[in-house]
């Protein structure tokens, strides 16, 4: 029998290489308004929502100044943000807008709406909301049907009002 992950846990950070701090500081902290919990000098900062000792890391001990990674190359793909609710995922795509900022891509899941961009290094970004589980899709079997629609941006704009 193979081993099953314990319900509970999850995904508590995620370190990523950058090639100049200042820079991606602006993008994570004063863009998407992470707090920086701690400052290792010019090589590495940990940020945070709510106070948590860190959700995401950003480091150049083997980066700095260094170009984007490969798109056709194995690394990661994206970090997902999960937001508590649509008025927040609303919210930060206001600021996005207002900032100028490029969106990848924008996407109705079914069981989520997402926002999709890079951060200044070239790495993916989702940021998200899950709809209550009540409004995912099932089909006849109980199985999860997870689609990719089109979000409708202008009506996840008036949560923000």
């Amino acid at each position: 029998m193979s081993y099953i992950v314990p319900a509970q846990t999850r995904i508590g950070h995620v370190h990523l290489k950058v090639s100049d701090l200042d820079r991606s500081l602006a993008f994570y902290h004063e863009l998407l308004g992470f707090e920086i919990v701690q400052r290792y000098g010019s090589q590495a900062v940990f940020i945070s929502a709510g106070g948590y000792h860190h959700h995401i890391g950003l480091n150049t001990w083997h980066s700095k100044g260094a170009g984007p990674a490969p798109v056709n190359a194995p690394g990661l793909y994206h970090t997902a943000i999960l937001y508590p609710t649509r008025k927040d995922l609303a919210v930060i795509l206001k600021r996005l807008l207002e900032a100028k900022y490029p969106l990848t891509g924008a996407s109705d899941h079914g069981v989520s709406e997402a926002l999709y961009l890079d951060d200044p290094d070239g790495n993916g970004v989702e940021l998200y909301w899950d709809k209550p589980k009540e409004q995912w899709p099932f089909d006849a079997n109980g199985q999860l049907e997870m689609v990719t629609k089109r979000l409708d941006l202008e009506g996840l704009l008036k949560e923000a009002e």
